[in-house]
């Protein structure tokens, strides 16, 4: 059952986004040659035990994974796709790219985004690739409109993406969020006729979240049971903003 917010709640769900937003520009300006990903999942935890929140990832089980995760953050690196994990020994380095995802609960809702950061310069071919995972879920935030339906969505990201050379992860998909961090419907970067495909009304928010590879789209999950690589070592990139359907068009909660 896909969960319809009223505007108190889609307000609160703000709050929520922009602290979400503010925890991602300052690791964003973290992120350097030198640090560490558990550098930055310290900064982060700080920042949410000081606003008052709680995070949404870090105690969060998952059946597959057969286990909670650990961390506040996701920080994927390079090849890693996503739920990369902090640790100490994993210092970023000039040409890198680094996936940072993170969400919050405050007041009872939910917050969740994630950007893609290089680590100085970095090549021709990765900076078209962050390019075009941005411009994609820039897209599908534009069709996240009251009468449109989820493939429309889907579709836009998928068109855009293979359209300049690059493949979508089918494995891992965007999601509902309010009161629960995952809920519907799924919100994947492709177009899948087995699926449902509901009709978007207002008070719906979809975590949209393109989820990009260089070459081709396989993931595979690494021994850790948690860090997804592709499977061809190509780079993988990924962006997500929270959005809410309103009569008058789409409102993206995780930034100002």
């Amino acid at each position: 059952m896909i969960v319809r917010k009223t505007a108190a709640e889609l307000e609160k769900m703000r709050r929520s986004g922009l602290l979400v937003f503010q925890i991602l520009q300052k690791l964003r300006e973290m992120a350097a040659d030198g640090v560490s990903t558990m550098d930055l999942e310290v900064a982060a935890a700080e920042m949410i035990a000081g606003a008052g929140a709680k995070p949404a990832f870090k105690g969060y089980y998952v059946p597959a994974a057969g286990q909670a995760y650990k961390f506040v953050l996701c920080t994927s690196v390079n090849d890693e796709i996503v739920h990369g994990m902090p640790n100490p020994k994993r210092i970023l380095k000039k040409g890198d790219i680094v996936s940072i995802d993170t969400g919050v609960k405050l007041d009872g809702y939910y917050g969740d985004s994630a950007i893609t950061v290089p680590i100085g310069a970095i090549d021709e071919q990765t900076e078209k690739l962050l390019r075009v995972t941005k411009e994609a879920l820039e897209l599908a935030i534009d069709r996240v409109r009251n009468g449109n339906r989820l493939f429309d969505v889907s579709g836009t990201v998928e068109e855009h993406v293979t359209s300049n050379g690059f493949s979508v992860v089918r494995e891992y998909v965007g999601h509902g969020i309010g009161t629960q961090l995952h809920e519907e419907p799924q919100v994947p970067n492709y177009v899948d006729r087995r699926n449902e495909n509901p009709r978007l009304k207002p008070g719906m928010v979809l975590a949209v979240e393109p989820m990009v590879n260089a070459g081709r789209p396989e993931a595979v999950v690494r021994r850790d049971r948690w860090t997804a690589v592709t499977k061809d070592g190509s780079c993988s990139a990924h962006f997500e903003h929270c959005v809410a359907v309103t009569e008058n068009g789409p409102w993206v909660l995780t930034r100002p």
